[in-house]
């Protein structure tokens, strides 16, 4: 994110500092959950509808769905000073649903019961590495500059993947995914929490808010998905 971190308790008082950083942080997370929330029910109307299932993994148009959703993600990495809030929100609600029509196939594949159990797994998992990732003193920096490290591998083992599918290759993937999105949880946590600056714009802080958002929601979404691979019961 292209945000400066001014945040100083010396600079305007540590009440005043903690009572700003704790609504920034709960909006932050507000829109993680509204994210996830649009997520799911997009996923299970589609799964519902057969036709619209056939529609987008008959024809080939999740590819196309998923190159807009890489470039949803672009577009607002790359253009966020120069764009509205409201642009910034409207983006972030279409990545979310587009990241619902896509997650519905794979929710397919698995039963319903392991589904529920893996989310609320993850959902415990997470709010544990969040919590730590805001309340730790210790710098995160060169342990989320290794992580993102590890992240492009993992985007390249999993492309390999594609061409060379099952194997031990895809439970390596599996376990390096889950330590990875496990750690970054931490570690973006920590950052959002430090991008907090009390003197910003009412526009600016929101700003920062859907982009921390949108770092949570990926972690979240990642973390669900390899674990869900692990401890899923396919159909």
């Amino acid at each position: 994110m292209p945000f400066q971190s001014n945040y100083s308790p010396a600079a305007t008082g540590a009440v005043g500092i903690d009572q700003g950083l704790r609504a920034y942080m709960l909006g932050v997370y507000r829109y993680m959950a509204g994210g996830l929330g649009l997520t799911g029910l997009v996923a299970l109307f589609t799964l519902s509808s057969p036709v619209l299932l056939q529609a987008i993994f008959g024809s080939g148009l999740h590819w196309l769905l998923f190159i807009a959703q890489i470039g949803l993600v672009l577009w607002l990495s790359l253009r966020i000073e120069r764009l509205s809030l409201g642009a910034v929100r409207a983006i972030y609600w279409s990545y979310a649903a587009l990241n619902g029509l896509t997650l519905s196939v794979l929710l397919l594949a698995y039963t319903g019961e392991s589904v529920a159990r893996v989310f609320f797994i993850t959902a415990a998992s997470f709010g544990a590495l969040s919590i730590y990732g805001y309340t730790t003193k210790k710098d995160l920096t060169a342990f989320g500059s290794f992580l993102i490290m590890g992240l492009f591998g993992l985007i390249l083992a999993s492309i390999v993947n594609i061409f060379l599918p099952g194997g031990p290759l895809s439970f390596v993937i599996s376990a390096v995914g889950v330590l990875i999105f496990a750690g970054l949880t931490a570690y973006d946590t920590q950052k959002i929490k430090l991008m907090y600056d009390g003197y910003d714009s009412a526009e600016l802080a929101g700003k920062k808010s859907v982009m921390g958002a949108l770092a949570l929601y990926l972690d979240f979404i990642n973390l669900f998905i390899y674990l869900l691979r692990f401890l899923g019961d396919r159909r």
